[in-house]
Order: structure tokens, then sequence, then C-alpha cells
């Protein structure tokens, strides 16, 4: 069995017109929602065997703060081009490539992402509709498989669904 926490970057600023996407930043509310999200699966104790994270900007920062809350090592953060708008069949590409830790049949990984990608392949990995998958959204899901690369459509159950509004801070 495998965990895969499937986590939408935190909201991102739109303050500067003409900053491409894939630069734009964390805006105030990205900013304390990353820190209180992560603070969450800390008090879970979510240890994370694996971070895996789209390069743009708002989705790097997001998984940072992630790994800083949950003690995960910045220098072993993994950053794939092809996260940035995946759709369902480029993220289900990258999990099936994810290398596999010797002895260790219950690894948890997170991933971070963007919309829609994130929110259609939430729903095809499950085989259970999900409307949306808000920014900082977490979707845990427990994936019935030993392999990384035995991944696919259907394999796996939801576990929670938390987002920032889920709880008042």
């Amino acid at each position: 069995m495998k965990t895969l926490y499937l986590i939408r970057h935190a909201k991102s600023s739109w303050d500067d017109p003409d900053q491409g996407d894939y630069e734009r930043p964390l805006n105030k509310r990205g900013k304390k929602d990353a820190p209180n999200m992560a603070n969450r699966l800390k008090e879970k104790r979510v240890t994370p065997d694996c971070m895996i994270t789209s390069p743009a900007t708002r989705a790097l920062d997001t998984c940072k703060e992630f790994a800083k809350i949950l003690g995960y090592d910045m220098d072993k953060i993994k950053t794939d081009k092809r996260l940035y708008h995946a759709n369902e069949d480029q993220l289900l590409t990258v999990i099936g490539e994810l290398k596999d830790r010797e002895h260790d049949d219950e690894e948890v990984v997170l991933l971070f992402g963007h919309n829609p990608g994130l929110t259609e392949f939430a729903s095809v990995l499950l085989n259970e509709y999900i409307d949306n998958i808000p920014t900082c959204g977490i979707v845990k899901t427990h994936l019935n498989i030993d392999q990384w690369k035995d991944a696919s459509f259907g394999c796996g159950t939801l576990a929670s669904f938390d987002f920032p509004k889920s709880k008042k801070d």
C-alpha cells in the first residue's frame, strides 16, 4: 500500500499583470495557508518519504513550506516540469516513475501541483468525483499497489480531503 497526498499550491498573487504565470509567487493568504495546512499534517504525524513538485514558483514555495514544517530535507525535494499544468495522464506517468524504497511497503509521497489537472487526476485515481481541490487543499489517497509503477486510474481510495477553509484557524 502506498499513500499519496495530492496538494494544490497555495493561493498565488496576481498583483503584477506583466508577470508570467510560471513565476507568480504566493500572496498573503497563500503564505498563511501553506504553513497552516502543513501543520495539520504535522499534527497527524505525517512523515514524507518523497516530496515532488511542479517547479512553478507558487508550487515550489508551497512545497518548501511543507518541507520546513514536516522536517523534510529541502535538498531532497524533487521538481518535475511535467507537473506544471499536467493533465491526469501526465500525473499518472510521473507517479508511475517514482522509485520504490527498498523494504518499504508503506511509502508516503506528497505531490504538489496545479488545477484543473490535479482535481481531474484525483477523480480518476479514486474513481470518485471530486468537484475541486481548492488552493492549498490536500487529498490523501491510499493506493492499493506495492510498486509505484503499478499505479493506475481507479487504484486509489480517498482517505481524507482537507483545505484551508474547512476549519477556522
